[in-house]
């Protein structure tokens, strides 16, 4: 008969549950020794050493503190961060109790993580970003197919995703991996005549709705911090002091006038952007209820950015969501400029910023970051959640949360 191993006998290393070594005991006596646990592989070490750390450096970074308008501590890589709206920002009680419950179910995820690392190695391992245990990378990294146009306010937030964003898959754990890329998400309903408005007319201002979020939230340059010219371009002359506005945000950012409530803008010495840019919305057309001879377009759409910190590999996600509203009119009856877009007003929500404004930029928060902020105490709202309205923040001095990004 195999002997019975002593209490002291069993391998520090490997932490293996009571019930894994009361099973192992009894195939001993049965004389089954290959049922024996094994003790992990220095692989399987690496990986469980590399997740306790992080859950030590997450609880020891909750209890940081610092400046007002400062990042917050996400509950993990690509989770809460910052969120702020046009023109206002938001700022109400309840966050601290939500930190907590956070960092309470995130320990009981790792010490799940290591239990599963040190009994099934290879099988943890296959589970890890980019495949470290042999598996299907090529599978886990296709994405699923992409999801029909939106074309009413959806009844709920979109379900949750597993995966964590790289500079290779920037959108893996997201919603907007199965969401349109590019200008072409951008849909434009049938033009009609609408409350005396000709369908030429009406046609001519969802075009240039179209042009003006691609131009703000699309251009290249523009994601790079350059001047957004073809979408100044576009605005009515007429709408003199809206325009004297943004180019004097864009030349002297204030915390009052923040170009980034218009348009979206990086720094490019801090962050790199990574993958296309997903969207997802729609744009509809309603007749405006105070004039005859007018119609108001309403664009709803999000945008989600991949971004990696400069030069190196940690990644996360930036989503933007713009409701834009423009005017079509008879120019019979109003006046306006042939070609231009009348624009009604512009509201937006920002989700992984670090709140700080007037600096005319976004800047992502990342898992490594100092977190040298005070708890964030702001209302928290799901940025992929299109089945309400824009929050229009009225505390001035507010900074809400984002749950996911």
């Amino acid at each position: 008969m195999v002997e019975k191993p002593s209490e002291e006998s069993r391998p520090e290393s490997a932490a293996l549950p009571d019930d894994v070594w009361e099973q192992f005991l009894r195939d001993s006596e049965a004389g089954v020794p290959a049922s024996a646990p094994k003790e992990p592989s220095a692989r399987a070490r690496m990986v469980t050493e590399r997740l306790r750390a992080m859950d030590e450096a997450q609880a020891a970074a909750a209890g940081r503190r610092g400046r007002r308008f400062g990042r917050r501590k996400p509950a993990a890589p690509a989770r809460p961060e910052g969120w702020r709206t046009s023109p206002a920002r938001w700022e109400t009680a309840g966050r601290a109790s939500r930190r907590r419950t956070v960092w309470s179910v995130v320990g009981v995820l790792t010490a799940a993580a290591l239990a599963v690392v040190a009994v099934n190695p290879s099988a943890a391992l296959s589970w890890l970003p980019g495949g470290l245990g042999g598996g299907d990378t090529e599978t886990a990294g296709a994405e699923a197919s992409p999801l029909a146009p939106e074309t009413a306010r959806p009844t709920g937030a979109p379900g949750e995703t597993e995966g964590m964003p790289t500079r290779e898959r920037p959108f893996a754990g997201s919603p907007a991996a199965r969401w349109e890329s590019g200008a072409a998400a951008i849909r434009l309903p049938e033009a009609r005549a609408v409350n005396g408005v000709p369908a030429a007319r009406i046609e001519e201002a969802l075009r240039g709705a179209k042009e003006f979020l691609t131009a703000a939230n699309l251009d290249p340059a523009v994601l790079k911090g350059a001047e957004p010219a073809k979408a100044l371009a576009l605005v009515d002359p007429l709408e003199t002091d809206y325009l004297a506005d943004l180019r004097s945000a864009l030349r002297e950012p204030t915390e009052d006038n923040d170009p980034v409530s218009t348009f979206t803008r990086f720094d490019p010495e801090k962050t790199d952007l990574v993958g296309d840019v997903r969207v997802r919305g729609r744009m509809w057309v309603a007749p405006d209820e105070e004039a005859e001879g007018r119609a108001v377009i309403t664009a709803d759409y999000t945008f989600v950015y991949g971004v990696a910190r400069a030069g190196g590999d940690e990644t996360t996600r930036v989503i933007v969501r713009r409701v834009l509203q423009v005017d079509a009119a008879d120019p019979s009856r109003h006046q306006g400029t042939e070609g231009r877009l009348w624009i009604r007003d512009l509201a937006s929500e920002i989700g992984n910023d670090d709140c700080r404004e007037g600096d005319g930029l976004i800047n992502p928060s990342f898992f490594g970051d100092p977190r040298t902020a005070p708890p964030r105490t702001g209302e928290t709202r799901d940025p992929y959640d299109r089945s309400t309205g824009v929050a229009r923040g009225d505390d001035p001095d507010g900074c809400g949360v984002v749950t996911r990004t």
